[in-house]
């Protein structure tokens, strides 16, 4: 029976129990006691969460464990978590943190020389602060090694899938995603959500541009023809862009391109001239380029990644796999 210890710390948030409870829903489908839950804190007792909720916890010690697991909502730790997270280096086969939890794990050490990520709202501020790591701020999910990190709170659903699927195969991990109404493996990264959301643009018309320039990335879409479709003249639509997004339009473009021909790499099998010619890119080299500038690898490095993380190649038969529209990997 795996035991599954989950990190505490004062004001938690709810939704990082999300974790537990994927795992307990695992139990309730096997109608036996697979995994063994157990909270823990610094000094354990009752620790108090941002919406009042108090679970009861066991102190950290050197009981037995096969996974730690540090909730999200959590940046900053204490010497004795920091302590006992580098204890736990060699000793559980897995280390796990959701969303801003990865700072942990990076103050600790556990990330110096590994793939990681974190909710994207924070994924370059991580980067920055831990150059050792190597923040990948569009995945879902990463596992390098024993360590694993999630984008977001609601992303630790997909960690726990994984886990269970690794534990117990994939029949199991598929039956729990059925009874938590939620994809057994969710295509595409953080950036099918986080590209619009960062732009944020405070007008219509300005969003109207976005939508239009993400249906169409294979035009052009130059300066005079977004304008066009804001209706204002060129000079003043790159004061207006600029101004709502905190971007040119060029760039913001080319941020749409990229989530575009990303998702595409990971869910398709077309070639790369086809993406890139899809994605507005116009040739392979340009897109090439742009990739190595916002991710630090090549489109085919990014294709092999996730062929190696799903085998079985879910729904890559050349075009995207449905994609949910109201679950998101924020934290």
């Amino acid at each position: 029976m795996p035991t599954i210890g989950f990190l505490l710390h004062p004001q938690f948030s709810p939704m990082g129990l999300a974790m537990a409870a994927a795992f307990d829903m695992a139990n309730q489908q096997a109608a036996s006691r697979i995994y063994d839950l157990v909270m823990l804190s610094d000094a354990g007792g009752l620790v108090r969460g941002s919406m009042g909720i108090a679970v009861q916890t066991e102190a950290l010690s050197d009981r037995y464990l096969d996974v730690v697991v540090v909730g999200g909502g959590v940046e900053a730790a204490t010497p004795a978590t920091i302590a006992f997270l580098r204890n736990a280096v060699g000793r559980v086969s897995r280390i796990a943190a959701t969303c801003t939890a990865a700072f942990v794990l990076a103050e600790a050490g556990l990330l110096d020389g590994r793939r990681a990520t974190t909710h994207w709202a924070r994924a370059r501020e991580l980067q920055l602060r831990y150059p050792l790591a190597r923040i990948e701020e569009d995945r879902i999910f990463v596992e390098d090694g024993p360590i694993w990190t999630s984008a977001g709170m609601t992303a630790g659903l997909d960690l726990a899938l994984a886990f269970i699927e690794r534990d117990l195969g994939i029949e199991a991990a598929r039956s729990v995603s059925r009874a938590l109404v939620m994809y057994h493996r969710r295509s595409g990264g953080q950036s099918q959500f986080s590209i619009l959301l960062e732009l944020e643009p405070k007008s219509d018309r300005i969003q109207k541009v976005l939508t239009y320039a993400r249906r169409h990335l294979a035009n052009r879409l130059d300066v005079e023809e977004l304008a066009g479709v804001a209706g204002l003249g060129t000079r003043q639509f790159n004061r207006v862009f600029l101004r709502e997004t905190g971007q040119s339009p060029a760039k913001a473009i080319e941020h749409l391109r990229l989530e575009a021909a990303r998702s595409l790499m990971e869910d398709t099998d077309q070639t790369i001239d086809a993406v890139a010619q899809q994605t507005g890119f116009a040739d392979r080299n340009r897109m090439r380029r742009a990739f190595l500038r916002a991710f630090g690898q090549p489109p085919q490095t990014i294709r092999r990644a996730t062929h190696a993380t799903h085998p079985e190649g879910q729904d890559r038969q050349g075009t995207s796999s449905p994609r949910p529209t109201t679950v998101t990997a924020a934290g």
